[in-house]
């Protein structure tokens, strides 16, 4: 089954970060998170306040914003989902109308998968549900979404930085169903870890990509991603370990409008992190979108791209 579809879209699916709070399971893995000082509840408060400021400033943009909220009527049955404000592990779109369900690592994470509330929403804003696959309904083995999996939808390529979430028999697997080449590799940290998330040391656009070259130590890795680079004519925009580290930089995501205009959301930090000369590159593939999310960042080990689910959905004719 192979699916074309566009490599940007223009809406996108968010989870407000109503059960915001330190996660203890994953931060088994994820160096990025820190244990806050102040209480959950006026943590919750500040994670909200840039949550609604993030959604006002893409919608400035005339991006479609989808909120998938925690229903009162489930509010009894759900557990704490402190890290629901990062849907784009559990479930990817595709253009002809496939919901995928992805096998999460950590039980509080598992309980954030509530696909029939999200085929609701999408049914509710026009968009048309035909299907839905699990890619390993019983988390056997861990395939983290588009955290674990970042896709050049042009050329049909699917990259992958191995690691706890990412199991590489499941992703390669799961790129033979659906017609992408898969390209696996080694990514770590300055701490000598992986990298828990493929999506925070790369980000893939339609005609650029931004990469922490440094963190991946062997050279015939390295070389085959520059050489697929080359060959689908991507400007390569390389970030240091500091930068990604720090700044999130390899956090962003490439998205388009309802005018057609390409726009690059990141964080604040990420914004301040790049160099004059990276953001000028990037300025030349789209409007660079900085949205201010320090709680969220520091608390949660996560950005901006993180918090996009990209809706591909057919509407509804």
């Amino acid at each position: 089954m192979t699916i074309k579809q566009t490599h940007t879209t223009n809406s996108v699916i968010m989870v407000p970060p109503t059960d915001f709070a330190f996660n203890e399971q994953t931060g088994a893995d994820n160096e990025f998170q820190n244990k806050p000082q102040q209480p959950n509840e006026h943590l919750r408060e500040d994670a909200l306040c840039e949550f609604n400021e993030m959604v006002n400033l893409l919608r400035d943009e005339h991006i479609e914003v989808l909120l998938l909220n925690k229903h009162a009527q489930s509010h009894q049955e759900l557990p704490e989902l402190p890290d629901a404000v990062f849907p784009n592990n559990w479930f990817s779109t595709s253009s002809d109308g496939t919901l995928t369900l992805y096998p999460m690592k950590t039980p509080n994470r598992r309980a954030e998968v509530r696909p029939d509330e999200l085929a609701l929403l999408l049914h509710r804003n026009g968009y048309r549900v035909n299907k839905t696959e699990h890619v390993d309904k019983n988390h056997q083995q861990i395939l983290e979404g588009t955290g674990s999996i970042i896709f050049d939808h042009n050329h049909q390529i699917a990259y992958a930085a191995i690691s706890e979430r990412c199991d590489k028999t499941l992703f390669e697997d799961f790129c033979q169903q659906r017609g992408y080449k898969p390209i696996t590799f080694n990514s770590q940290s300055s701490s000598s870890k992986p990298f828990y998330h493929t999506n925070v040391m790369m980000s893939v656009g339609e005609h650029f990509v931004v990469i922490c070259l440094d963190s991946i130590a062997d050279g015939q890795q390295k070389q085959l991603l520059l050489d697929t680079f080359a060959e689908t004519k991507k400007e390569v925009i390389n970030i240091s370990l500091e930068q990604t580290e720090k700044s999130f930089c390899g956090n962003i995501l490439q998205l388009h409008n309802s005018k057609g205009d390409k726009i690059i959301v990141m964080s604040d930090s990420a914004y301040r992190g790049f160099t004059k000369e990276q953001k000028a590159k990037l300025e030349k593939h789209g409007r660079l979108l900085p949205c201010p999310i320090p709680t969220i960042e520091q608390v949660g080990g996560g950005s901006t791209r993180c918090m996009l689910a990209e809706n591909f959905m057919p509407k509804v004719k």
